[in-house]
């Protein structure tokens, strides 16, 4: 054993630098190495749309994650482009991103709008975004995306929307007859949908829909939600509001950016701009929740709309609708490969939830007897 002697000084002044090095590690925050970057998207949404907010929860996730050293300059539809233009725009890199919808481009290929308001086998917007992360669906969607369009893009998803009403009308439309030769708003699939009903379909952004509704472009309409069409000022040319549809049952935002701007950033952005999305998911879906709950109750009490439940001749209509607007399309057989795989998927998870989920009407009408609409 050897014995050292330690002065008591120079142990008690090691001691002190010592610990003083401790604490300014301790205190010293772990920020990212990443260089600051300014991305400039814009949505497809106007600026007082409950849209824009929820494109802000996903800016806002994101630029907190990077502790400041990733901005977003979120802008609204028609800052920089018109509302169906912002893809063509991140495409060329006018924009760095955009916050929009598949059904506002699938005018490049139909299979676009599977993404967003494909066909019901069951499933709902939640179970359908899970195709997407778990079934293959963002594979297929990188495949269009990139492959069969040769777009210079990456897509992420968010959102799981609730079903879309079937829209305002002039009076209640109490079957499928009285939907043909009317004049009606919609867009994607949906309006190959509709026009195999007899609907006479114009497809139009949010922010075009009243301006066509008074100078008789179209009669009826449908956006997506009521605080979205109340917005609109919906309540003011019509008081027959139909809920629920096949039209457009799960449907997302759709969130891209310039691929060659993406790929250019460091990893950690690529990762935090991926993954708010996810996070972004129960942030809008809360707030829907809650606004859309709200805006509906105020619709019919102090706007003194008539809400319906859509006929269920008109929800069969639309099903007969998607057998033959399917027969025709998959015969593309990018399309068909999309579609048989969501039908797969929709057959195994929506066997499971339907048949292990609670009869959740049987339980509010217990409680709330008559407050459903019949």
């Amino acid at each position: 054993m050897t014995t050292t002697n330690v002065n008591r000084r120079k142990f008690l002044k090691g001691g002190a630098v010592a610990a003083g090095a401790a604490a300014a590690t301790l205190a010293m925050p772990n920020v990212s190495k990443a260089q600051t970057t300014t991305l400039k998207m814009q949505s497809s949404w106007g600026a007082s749309d409950i849209f824009q907010e929820m494109a802000a929860q996903y800016t806002k996730r994101a630029t907190d994650m990077a502790g400041g050293r990733l901005k977003i300059d979120l802008l609204p539809s028609g800052a920089v482009v018109k509302a169906f233009q912002v893809q063509d725009a991140t495409h060329k890199g006018a924009l760095d991103a955009a916050h929009t919808v598949t059904a506002y481009w699938y005018g490049k290929n139909k299979a676009a709008s599977l993404f967003g308001t494909g066909p019901v086998f069951g499933c709902n917007a939640s179970q359908i975004l899970a195709w997407i992360h778990f079934g293959g669906g963002k594979e297929l969607y990188a495949e269009l995306v990139e492959k069969v369009l040769n777009l210079n893009l990456v897509g992420f998803f968010s959102m799981p929307m609730p079903t879309q009403p079937l829209g305002w009308f002039k009076k209640h439309v109490k079957s499928a007859d009285e939907l043909k030769g009317m004049k009606y708003r919609t867009v994607g699939l949906a309006t190959d949908i509709m026009q195999g009903m007899g609907v006479k379909v114009t497809q139009l952004p949010g922010g075009e829909i009243m301006p066509a509704l008074e100078k008789g472009v179209i009669e009826a309409f449908e956006f997506n939600n009521p605080t979205s069409d109340s917005q609109f000022g919906a309540q003011d040319v019509s008081k027959h509001y139909h809920m629920g549809s096949y039209h457009q049952a799960a449907e997302f935002f759709e969130i891209i950016f310039n691929k060659d701007k993406f790929n250019s950033l460091p990893k950690e952005h690529q990762a935090i701009l991926e993954y708010s999305a996810e996070a972004a998911n129960t942030a809008s879906y809360g707030m829907a929740m809650d606004r859309y709950s709200a805006d509906l109750q105020k619709l019919i009490h102090k706007d003194k709309v008539n809400v319906y439940r859509t006929a269920s001749s008109i929800l069969k209509a639309e099903l007969n609708s998607w057998d033959k607007v399917l027969e025709r399309l998959n015969k593309d057989p990018f399309f068909k490969k999309v579609v048989d795989s969501q039908k797969a998927w929709s057959q195994r998870v929506a066997f499971y939830d339907l048949l292990n989920s609670a009869d959740y009407q049987l339980a509010y009408e217990h409680y709330f007897p008559g407050a459903l609409p019949k």
